[in-house]
């Protein structure tokens, strides 16, 4: 049975006295990212059982000045690295999946004009979505079938449907995608969200992830000018025409990695919220010839939270060092080589690959420490675990181990497709 949605909108969560200052530091905006997920731990179990579109938690992010994080500085922006917005997206996701679910898609698609936009467009997008503290949501999903795409004059009009739209009503702007009518060509538009031609089916009741405003939409009727399909530049003849580059590839790379740094976030969280538990509840087992006066004085308790924090720091550490080859392909986007890209694909494909076994290791065995208790429904320990169950569901895991294994033993890279 479908859950009723609530679309009251919430009283605004309080924002810190300290916001009004914004980091100067890549470690100040992560810090600033804990601070929101701590605010948001709070009441994360609450508002997920609720399945209460989360406008106050986006207006948070807006608040928090997280949304702007990858904006220029001289429109209001951080203008921070995607190193820094990985770790934000980690670090927002340990206090909420969802909220940071949502917040690493609106950086993916935030950048999408800088993927596949003219310089021109890059620019103006930029300034209005800084300026503007715009929120991103995308109907990009390429297991439905494309939009279509009809020239009408000046115009492009959109129509289709897709069974999963990420950001929802919460956003400001979608993006949308689709094929032009008698082409094979795709275009890209940033189009506003609250219009009468897009209308979302509210049919997100998953496991979880159930604040991540991803249900289906029916596109009908959107238009977009020609000058706003991004990258498409009109020639001497008259007609609009999109020339390719590696870099425009880049963003299944990109939204990979995104997931990566969500399940680790999601983990953290996890083991965060289990390890409180255990110091504070799980009493020691009494039948052992062994006493013990706590639970986390049990041998087997500290080695098992031993084990689960290695594991996460290494998982750690790999999207780490897949974060720093995106780094170096961002630093000369006009002249990326197949090989510069398919070697960050294929190394985010490892890493996703370790986060999602650790993730889901570590949100299973957390329950091995903190004990029968600690399943009770007000303790909300499952949550983490229904998270990144669902979310690691995005795409088959064996297919991210055969691309790794395709490199490691014939060196092929893998073919830019919606998924690699």
């Amino acid at each position: 049975m479908t859950t009723t949605r609530s679309e009251t909108r919430p009283a605004l969560r309080p924002v810190p006295t300290a916001w009004a200052t914004r980091p100067t530091s890549p470690q100040a905006w992560v810090q600033r990212a804990r601070e929101v997920a701590t605010d948001l731990a709070v009441d994360a179990v609450a508002r997920d059982r609720a399945n209460r579109t989360p406008y106050a938690e986006v207006q948070l992010l807006k608040d928090s000045g997280l949304v702007t994080l990858l904006g220029p500085r001289e429109h209001g922006g951080a203008g921070e690295s995607w190193t820094t917005a990985l770790q934000v997206v980690r670090a927002v996701s340990a206090g909420d999946g969802s909220i940071g679910q949502l917040l690493g898609y609106h950086y993916l698609w935030a950048w999408a004009a800088r993927l596949v936009g003219t310089p021109e467009q890059v620019a103006a997008v930029e300034q209005q979505a800084t300026e503007g503290t715009w929120f991103f949501g995308g109907a990009v999903n390429p297991r439905d079938a494309d939009l279509s795409i009809r020239v009408e004059g000046e115009e492009l009009v959109y129509r289709g449907r897709k069974s999963f739209s990420t950001g929802g009503r919460v956003s400001d702007v979608t993006v949308l995608e689709g094929v032009i009518e008698g082409t094979d060509d795709h275009a890209f538009a940033i189009v506003p969200t609250d219009q009468p031609g897009i209308r979302f089916l509210d049919d997100w009741d998953n496991l979880g992830q159930r604040l991540t405003e991803s249900g289906g939409v029916e596109i009908d009727g959107v238009r977009v000018p020609w000058a706003a399909a991004a990258g498409y530049v009109q020639q001497p003849d008259g007609a609009y025409r999109f020339v390719p580059r590696t870099y425009n590839t880049l963003n299944v790379p990109l939204i990979q990695l995104i997931f990566v740094n969500l399940y680790l976030g999601i983990a953290e969280g996890a083991l965060a919220t289990a390890a409180s538990y255990t110091r504070d509840r799980t009493r020691a087992w009494p039948y052992s010839p062994d006493l013990k006066t706590r639970g986390s004085d049990e041998f087997y308790v500290q080695e098992t939270y031993g084990e689960l924090r290695s594991r996460l720091w290494a998982a750690e550490a790999l999207a780490e060092r897949a974060a720093g080859l995106i780094e170096q392909v961002n630093a000369h986007a006009d002249d990326v080589t197949p090989a510069e890209r398919g070697e960050a694909a294929v190394v985010i494909a490892a890493a996703k690959q370790v986060a999602i076994e650790v993730g889901l290791d570590v949100t299973t065995r957390v329950f091995d420490v903190t004990g029968a208790r600690a399943t009770a429904n007000a303790v909300g320990l499952d949550i983490f675990w229904r998270n990144l169950r669902t979310h690691s569901l995005h795409d088959p895991l064996a297919h991210k181990r055969a691309e790794v294994g395709r490199y490691a033993l014939l060196g092929e890279i893998p073919e830019p497709t919606w998924y690699t």
